[in-house]
């Protein structure tokens, strides 16, 4: 890796060549590299093979369309942070991204500078642990926050790199109830462009993948919090 992308590689999946050769210049910018493919086929073939840090992946492609690239990768048990382009606003559309395992979702036309913010939203959320950080433990779930593995009565649990970094965070502050703006900001690290709906469809796919165990609490009215279960 050369010394100006020092940050990882970017995966930049986009068939108009207009709006990918932007994003490459804009995200290598950043002092990350930028590979680019033009369908979805290839894409998943370079996912595998690269191990980008994080994919911009537009939804309408030929050959496979990106949530279909988005659901294989997720089968084979890669959790790389994906962040969906596409030209549809539709909450259907955004839920089901989500729902799928994307950690992000912006609709065109976007700016280039926002899909760099939160490229680096998600990259940078695991390097600033500490090695020596103790595991978070509550109820039967525990979070490792320095190997970023999640495990129920010790069974492991895949999370997406939003889904990790927002139960993580619930986890760091016990019993405190977060507003779904402060956890934008906090967790997604921006709050502008983004609905709270997206928070919400967080917490019910880490309430789904976590069951029983899920320490998130809804605190009706405001907003989340994590909380030790209470006796049985």
């Amino acid at each position: 890796m050369s010394a100006e992308n020092t940050r990882g590689l970017v995966l930049v999946v986009e068939d108009e060549r207009s709006i990918s050769d932007l994003l490459r210049l804009y995200i290598s910018r950043e002092g990350f590299g930028v590979h680019v493919e033009s369908d979805g086929r290839s894409a998943l073939a370079a996912a595998r093979s690269m191990r980008p840090v994080a994919i911009v992946l537009d939804v309408g492609l030929p050959e496979l369309d990106g949530t279909e690239v988005c659901r294989q990768l997720r089968a084979d048990g890669d959790w790389v942070p994906i962040l969906f382009c596409t030209a549809r606003d539709d909450e259907v559309d955004r839920v089901l991204g989500l729902e799928l395992g994307a950690d992000d979702y912006i609709t065109k036309p976007f700016s280039p500078r926002e899909v760099v913010a939160r490229v680096k939203s998600v990259v940078r959320r695991s390097a600033l642990i500490p090695a020596d950080q103790a595991p978070l433990t509550m109820g039967g779930v525990q979070v490792d926050l320095v190997t970023r593995r999640v495990a129920v009565g010790g069974r492991p649990v895949s999370l997406t790199a939003t889904e990790f970094d927002l139960l993580a965070y619930l986890m760091q502050h016990p019993a405190r109830v977060f507003t779904r703006e402060q956890l934008l900001s906090e967790v997604w690290g921006y709050a502008a462009y983004v609905g709270t709906r997206t928070v919400d469809v967080h917490v019910a796919q880490v309430r789904a993948k976590l069951g029983d165990a899920s320490p998130i609490r809804t605190v009706r009215g405001v907003g989340y919090s994590a909380e030790e279960p209470g006796p049985a």
